[in-house]
C-alpha cells in the first residue's frame, strides 16, 4: 500500500538522491542495505539527539518528527552497533544509528551516548513506483586503478584520533602551496561533515563511500574496490595533483580499512601514510601493527602529538617525524611534502 507524507527532516545519508519533503512510501518491502526509509521519532534525547540534514546542517530530532534515512549498519567500538533486520512491517521499531541518519536495529551500545533514539518504521520511500536505494546512480566501484596521481593516506588508531583534522590540514596546506587537491573518505558510516570540511579546506572535490552507494562499510571484507572507484572518478573528473584519502575508524576494526594496505595496486599508488594516534601506546602499537603488513608510517599526528612529550617519543623511540594538525599544521604540511618528494624519488609506494 502506498501512502504520501511530508517529512520533517531528510538525513544527509540520502543526499545524492535530491529528495523533496513531500514523499511517497510503500508500507511493506524487503529490507535491504541502502534502502531509503521513512521513520517517526518516538522520543527526544539529551545526548546524540541530532541528525545531519541533506544540506549539511545539524538539526535536533523532536518527538513526532518524520525522518527520511537509509537502512544500514554500524559497528562502532565507542558507539552503537546495529544492522538491517531480515523483515520489516509498519510499526516496527528501528533506531537512528548515526548522525547521518543511518537507520537500523541496535544490538549493542556503549560509551556515554546511552541508547540510540528509537523510531517507528512507516515505510520504504519510492519514486516512480520504485523503492529508492542510495546505490541508484552511484559512482561505480572498480577492480583496477589505472593512471592516478599520488595518494596520501590518513589512518588512525580509532575513532576521534584526529584523522579528519589531519586530512583537512594536509588538504589546506597543499592547496596553499598551489597543488590541486582532491579528497575522499573510504570507510566508516555515512555523514557529510567530513567531506564538507575537506572542501572547506580547499579540496576541489571530496567523495565518500556513500557516493559509491554504501551507507556504511560496517563488516566489509574489503573497501579496495570502492576506493579505486572513487579515486578513478576524482582523477578523471578533477585532474588533481594529489588525492588525500581518510580511512574512517581505526586500523583495527570492523569497517575494512586494512584492506587498503593489502591491495598491491593501491599500495603502489600511495605516496605516504600519515598515522594519527590517541596516545603513545597507540602510536607504538599502530606502527608495529602496520609494520607487520609491510606498511611504513611516514608521519605521526593526532592527540599523541599534543605536546613535546609525544613528539620527542616519536622521534627518539619510533624514529618518526611528528606534527600536531591542530597546533602546527604548517609543520605537518612540510613533513608531508618532504615525504611525498622522497617517495617520488624512490618511485615506489608504502
Amino acid at each position: 500500500m502506498h501512502r504520501t507524507f511530508r517529512a520533517h527532516k531528510i538525513a544527509s545519508s540520502t543526499s545524492r538522491l535530491g529528495l523533496d519533503h513531500q514523499i511517497e512510501v510503500l508500507e511493506e518491502g524487503v529490507p535491504s542495505v541502502g534502502n531509503v526509509v521513512l521513520v517517526e521519532a518516538l522520543e527526544e534525547k539529551r545526548v546524540y539527539n541530532s541528525v545531519e540534514l541533506a544540506t549539511g546542517r545539524m538539526a535536533k530530532i523532536l518527538k513526532g518528527d518524520l525522518i527520511v534515512g537509509v537502512l544500514g549498519g554500524r559497528t562502532a567500538l565507542k558507539g552503537f552497533v546495529g544492522g538491517v533486520p531480515d523483515r520489516l512491517a509498519p510499526g516496527d521499531r528501528l533506531h537512528v544509528l548515526n548522525l547521518g541518519g543511518v537507520i537500523g536495529q541496535c544490538t549493542s551500545s556503549g560509551g556515554d551516548l546511552g541508547k540510540p533514539l528509537e523510531t517507528r518504521f512507516l515505510g520504504m520511500v519510492v519514486r516512480d513506483g520504485k523503492i529508492l536505494n542510495v546505490s541508484d546512480d552511484a559512482i561505480p566501484e572498480s577492480e583496477t586503478l589505472g593512471q592516478v596521481p599520488p595518494l596520501i593516506l590518513i589512518a588512525g588508531s580509532c575513532m576521534n584520533s584526529g584523522k579528519t583534522i589531519a586530512a583537512c590540514e594536509v588538504v589546506g596546506g597543499l592547496t596553499a602551496l598551489g597543488r590541486r587537491v582532491a579528497a575522499a573518505k573510504v570507510s566508516g558510516v555515512a555523514c557529510l561533515r567530513d567531506t564538507l570540511h575537506m572542501r572547506d579546506h580547499g579540496a576541489v572535490q571530496a567523495y565518500s563511500f556513500l557516493d559509491c552507494g554504501h551507507p556504511s562499510t560496517a563488516r566489509f571484507e574489503s573497501v579496495a574496490p570502492l576506493t579505486k572507484g572513487l579515486v578513478r572518478a576524482l582523477a578523471q573528473e578533477e585532474e588533481p595533483d594529489v588525492i588525500v584519502i581518510e580511512l574512517g575508524d581505526g586500523i583495527i576494526g570492523e569497517y575494512g580499512p586494512t584492506s587498503i594496505f593489502e591491495d598491491e595496486e593501491l599500495r603502489r599508488a600511495t605516496g605516504l601514510l600519515v598515522y594519527c594516534a590517541n596516545d603513545l601506546v597507540a602510536a607504538w602499537g599502530g606502527q608495529a601493527y602496520l609494520s607487520r603488513m609491510g606498511v611504513e608510517v611516514a608521519v605521526l599526528s593526532g592527540p599523541a602529538t599534543d605536546n613535546e612529550i609525544g613528539i620527542e617519543y616519536a622521534r627518539k623511540v619510533l624514529e618518526l617525524p611528528a606534527a600536531n594538525a591542530r597546533t602546527d599544521p604548517e609543520k605537518l604540511t612540510g613533513l608531508v611534502v618532504q615525504a611525498l618528494s622522497q617517495a617520488g624519488r624512490r618511485g615506489d609506494g608504502i
